[in-house]
């Protein structure tokens, strides 16, 4: 399962969504998460059709898109989102 962040350095909520993904990745260490800075990655940002950040995209193992929400998500909601993947 993998799990994509797409955020921006200027953005505050971002900030709070990497400290939800590092405990999400001490419950779940199989979960894949890769942060992607859209300034940085504006390509990939725009294939993926972010329009916001923070953006969250669970993907499962054949990298099918299974869940995807913007905003501050709880632990919870991650750990939902990622159930989905399996």
């Amino acid at each position: 399962m993998k799990l994509l962040l797409f955020s921006s350095s200027f953005c505050d909520p971002c900030i709070q969504t990497r400290f939800v993904l590092e405990q999400v990745e001490k419950l779940v260490p199989a979960a894949s998460i890769t942060e992607v800075d859209v300034a940085r990655d504006s390509t990939e940002a725009e294939r993926a059709g972010i329009r916001s950040t923070p953006t969250i995209v669970v993907l499962d193992s054949t990298d099918t898109e299974v869940f995807r929400a913007e905003g501050v998500p709880t632990v919870n909601q991650v750990l939902v989102a990622l159930a989905k993947a399996v």
